[in-house]
């Protein structure tokens, strides 16, 4: 980016992983192990599961297999990630982004249970917004809208007056289909044409408006 964008909002809804946290070392080691299990090429297994609940994941990579055994699988694997918290730290500018949002309205919105949330976000010492959608707090995984919507719900907000943070195809599709505008962070954001794209969230300015909106200056 070479200019700066603003957007105005009234509430921000912010994934975890790849967004606020990276995990990505430990996300690497839990579905690698998972694809040498059934026999997947783990790169290409790679390509799907960012930004979706592990069910979901699956559904994908191993079509016609029951669901049930997806759901029982997942819960595996949400225990393997929550235990494997090395090398999972802040995305860059994370702690002061969240700081900055003290008195704004946002929530966090992740694939993951309460469990793996609390562990990761803690383990790159980074504190929890108050307002949480968790894996269990939704019937449907990103690139569904759910998640989004609820948040938005929760806190009040029109849909269209939110802007989603976001990283992975999966939820930047999820936050278009909720009707948000989505700020991509990171380089696999850029490959989903989010409304604008930052390296990291050191290149995002919370402005806080009178009237309990915020402007969001994005860009370097």
């Amino acid at each position: 980016m070479t200019a700066t964008v603003v957007l105005t909002a009234r509430a921000l809804l912010l994934d975890m992983d790849g967004t606020l946290v990276n995990s990505d070392a430990s996300v690497e080691r839990v579905w690698r192990r998972w694809a040498d299990r059934h026999g997947l090429d783990g790169d290409e297994v790679m390509k799907v599961v960012h930004g979706r609940q592990g069910y979901a994941s699956m559904a994908v990579l191993l079509p016609g297999r029951p669901m049930e055994q997806n759901h029982a699988d997942n819960a595996r694997m949400l225990a393997e990630e929550t235990a494997d918290t090395e090398g999972v730290v802040e995305i860059a500018g994370a702690r002061e982004f969240l700081a900055s949002l003290a008195g704004v309205r946002h929530a966090l919105v992740t694939s993951a249970d309460v469990a793996l949330s609390a562990a990761r976000m803690g383990a790159a010492g980074l504190a929890q917004p108050a307002v949480r959608v968790t894996a269990e707090s939704v019937g449907a995984s990103k690139p569904d809208p759910e998640g989004f919507l609820k948040g938005a719900a929760e806190l009040g907000v029109e849909p269209g007056d939110c802007v989603v943070f976001e990283d992975s195809g999966a939820g930047i599709a999820a936050g278009r289909a909720a009707g948000m505008r989505v700020v991509g962070v990171g380089p696999r954001a850029a490959f989903h044409r989010p409304d604008v794209v930052v390296r990291d969230l050191t290149q995002v300015r919370v402005e806080v408006v009178g009237d309990g909106s915020v402007r969001l200056h994005v860009g370097e």
